[in-house]
């Protein structure tokens, strides 16, 4: 089963986060299917790779509660039900 989790990057106290999709038997820092986000909490940037994450979720993988969230901010399963 494919996850769509994040991913920590960056120094101590400046984390920054890649979002990811991964096998659920891999680990947090382990090797990832692709790169299809990326999520900056201390400047509150986000960039989504829409067109990647509809295809992962299409094909049934399923986010995280954090990825999930960003996702709803991004408002990117209200796009999903229109199109």
């Amino acid at each position: 089963m494919v996850k769509l989790r994040l991913k920590r990057c960056g120094k101590k106290q400046r984390s920054i986060y890649r979002i990811v999709a991964i096998d659920v038997r891999s680990r947090r820092e382990g090797r990832y299917l692709r790169r299809v986000g990326f999520f900056d909490p201390i400047n509150n940037q986000t960039y989504l790779n829409v067109p990647a994450i509809l295809y992962f979720l299409e094909k049934g993988a399923q986010p995280t509660g954090t990825v999930h969230d960003i996702f709803s901010k991004a408002e990117l399963f209200q796009e999903r039900i229109y199109n």
